[in-house]
């Protein structure tokens, strides 16, 4: 007879996801002080939201009562084919398809149902970066990968393009273990940043960093970045097309994730579009989150002129 964590991964794999691993629901308290230093220096740039609901950001439990697991499922997008052209706005791998949010929810509440289907009623909630939920922090301790330098999760064999996913449920799965690092003194993440934003292993400002900067900030850009963008208007590959664990991606299989429309756009299209041809070709799609305002920005601040 197969046990529950055994039920758990069968369904998982079956929806698609590439793994599934189980950590105990507890509070955080080797990853607190990490989070405290991060936000004291300031590193969460102008995602003011990283302030707030800090409790509950290092104890699941106050974010979901009578939590006993946290489950963490990684979702793969790497494409059939790189999009990113040189001279030629870039946008991040994650960004080709639909927006991720609303792509891997449907199949963690299917994972749920499947769940209490079979294993009778179970409390809790599921999360795709909505909620005060350090993911990559139950991504290290649950054992589905270690945190590169760059601040990602990395597998061994399958390397970092994959959404984290988490169910946070009151029943007790068995835990998994940590993975060991496989990144040893390589650099080639730090060093290939062109704005210098990882600033120490595992350390990253945002206020540097290339997709916080075409994606959360709001109105004007610091001059300082005239140039530095290396063409991307949403998000930034970089760090990780670098990464050699990603020489071993291996593309998904998810319909809701190929290109849209996009593709075809040439750069007079990108810098003469109006707002009503933006709301056409990006509906649904993660570039809603920049905005027409943002991406118009983005595309001046890399020299792009109509």
């Amino acid at each position: 007879m197969s046990s529950p964590a055994e039920i758990l991964k069968a369904h998982a794999n079956q929806l698609g996801f590439m793994a599934c691993r189980v950590a105990k629901a507890e509070f955080l308290e080797e990853e607190a002080p990490r989070l405290d230093a991060w936000l004291g220096n300031g590193f969460q740039g102008s995602m003011a939201y990283m302030n707030n609901h800090h409790d509950k950001r290092l104890d699941p439990r106050l974010l979901v009562p009578g939590a006993k697991s946290v489950i963490t499922l990684a979702y793969n997008y790497f494409p059939e084919k790189d999009e990113a052209e040189d001279d030629h706005p870039k946008m991040a791998k994650y960004a080709y398809g639909m927006d991720y949010h609303r792509v891997v929810k449907d199949k963690l509440f299917e994972l749920m149902h499947l769940l209490q289907a079979d294993l009778g009623q179970i409390g809790g909630r599921c999360f795709v970066d909505s909620a005060p939920v350090m993911e990559r922090a139950w991504a290290k301790r649950s054992g589905l990968g270690w945190v590169g330098k760059h601040g990602l999760i990395l597998r061994k064999g399958e390397g970092s393009f994959f959404f984290l996913a988490e169910l946070i449920v009151d029943m007790a799965f068995t835990v998994d273990q940590p993975v060991m690092d496989h990144c040893g003194t390589c650099t080639k993440c730090i060093d290939a940043c062109p704005t210098q934003a990882i600033i120490a292993p595992e350390v990253v400002d945002a206020n540097k960093c290339i997709s916080h900067l075409t994606i959360e900030l709001k109105g004007a850009m610091d001059d300082a970045f005239q140039g530095q963008l290396k063409d991307w208007v949403f998000g930034c590959d970089i760090c990780q097309d670098v990464c050699p664990w990603n020489s071993h991606s291996k593309p998904h299989d998810e319909p809701d994730f190929m290109p849209g429309k996009w593709t075809e756009m040439d750069l007079k299209d990108w810098t003469s579009m109006s707002k009503e041809a933006f709301d056409r070709v990006f509906d649904q799609h993660p570039l809603k989150r920049t905005g027409y305002d943002g991406l118009m920005r983005n595309l001046k601040v890399n020299g792009f002129k109509a």
